[in-house]
C-alpha cells in the first residue's frame, strides 16, 4: 500500500527508522531506495534517539557518515507511551524535545537541525521548491488538455439542447445544412452531383418503366377496385374510395424502386462525406 503512494514522482518520502535498530535492516530505507534511487525525494528521519543503549549514539548517522542521504538526516524525540497516558500535549512534547537535544553533549552541536519543528519547516521549504518546479509542467499539461478537449468539442459539434424547442431548432438546422449541401452537389458546386443525378435520370426511371402499370390501370382492374371499394351503387361524382384504392396500389408498386433510389443516393453521399 505504501509503495503505491511513494512511487508517484510528486510524492515526498519520509524514510522513518528507529535509532536503536540497524539501518541495514530498515524497510523504509530499502523501499525508498527502490522507488527513489537518486534520493531526490527521500528525507531520512531518525526516531527513538533517547532510547538508544548507554554509550551509543546516532551522531554518525545524523552527520551523514553512517548512512548518507542526499538530504541531511533529522533526529526526533516523540512522546512515549507513558507521556500519552499522562496526556502530555504536543506543545509540551516539542519543548521537551528541544531540551533533550540542547542538553545532550552528543547532539548539542546539531540542535539547530534536529526536532519535529525543524523537520516541518524543512519539508515545507522543500514542498515549495517542488511546487515551483512543477508549475511550468502543469501549465503545459493544462494547456495541452484544454486544446485536446476543445478539438474534441469542435468535432462533436454544438451542445444538444435540453428543451423541446431547442431540440426542434437543432434538427431544423441540421436539415437546412443537409439541404444546402445536397443542392451544392446537384448544382455542381461540390463534386459527386453527377452520380446523384444519374440515379434520378437513369436508375429510377428505368425501374419505373419495368413496373407493370398496364395491369394496374387496365379497365378490368379499375372496375374491380372501384366495385370492391364502393360497391354497386350509382355515383353522381367520381367514386372516391375506388380511386384512392387504385392510387394506393400504384404507390405500393413504386415503393420498391423509390427506396432503392434513396439507398443509392445515401450511399453516394456517405462516400462523398468520407472523402471530404
Amino acid at each position: 500500500m505504501v509503495r503505491s503512494f511513494i512511487e508517484k514522482p510528486n510524492c515526498i518520502i519520509l524514510a522513518i527508522s528507529p535509532a536503536n535498530q540497524d539501518l541495514a535492516t530498515s524497510d523504509a530505507i530499502k523501499i525508498s531506495r527502490e522507488v527513489d534511487p537518486k534520493g531526490d525525494r527521500t528525507f531520512g528521519v531518525l526516531t527513538k534517539i533517547d532510547l538508544m543503549d548507554q554509550g551509543t549514539n546516532a551522531v554518525d548517522i545524523l552527520e551523514g557518515r553512517g548512512y548518507k542521504l542526499r538530504y541531511p538526516w533529522v533526529g526526533v524525540v516523540n512522546r512515549s507511551q507513558a507521556d500519552i497516558n499522562k496526556s502530555v500535549d504536543m506543545i509540551a512534547a516539542r519543548r521537551r524535545e528541544r531540551d533533550y537535544f540542547q542538553s545532550s553533549s552528543e547532539y548539542r552541536h546539531l540542535t539547530e537541525r534536529m526536532g519535529s519543528e525543524y523537520l516541518g519547516k524543512m519539508l515545507s521549504k522543500h514542498l515549495e521548491v517542488v511546487i515551483k518546479s512543477r508549475i511550468p509542467g502543469l501549465q503545459s499539461l493544462i494547456t495541452k488538455t484544454i486544446s485536446e478537449l476543445e478539438t474534441e468539442l469542435s468535432r462533436l459539434g454544438k451542445p444538444v439542447a435540453a428543451d423541446a424547442g431547442g431540440k426542434l431548432y437543432m434538427i431544423m438546422e441540421i436539415c437546412r445544412a443537409f439541404d444546402q449541401t445536397f443542392k451544392e452537389h446537384l448544382d455542381g458546386t461540390r463534386s459527386g452531383g453527377e452520380k446523384i443525378n444519374s440515379v434520378f435520370d437513369n436508375q429510377f426511371p428505368a425501374a419505373i418503366k419495368r413496373l407493370q402499370f398496364d395491369k394496374h390501370l387496365s379497365m378490368e382492374n379499375v372496375r374491380k377496385l372501384i366495385t370492391e371499394a364502393d360497391g354497386y351503387q350509382p355515383h353522381l361524382i367520381a367514386p372516391e374510395q375506388g380511386y384512392r384504392r387504385l392510387i394506393e396500389s400504384c404507390l405500393v408498386s413504386i415503393r420498391g424502386p423509390a427506396e432503392a433510389a434513396v439507398d443509392a443516393v445515401h450511399s453516394i453521399l456517405k462516400d462523398l462525406i468520407h472523402k471530404s
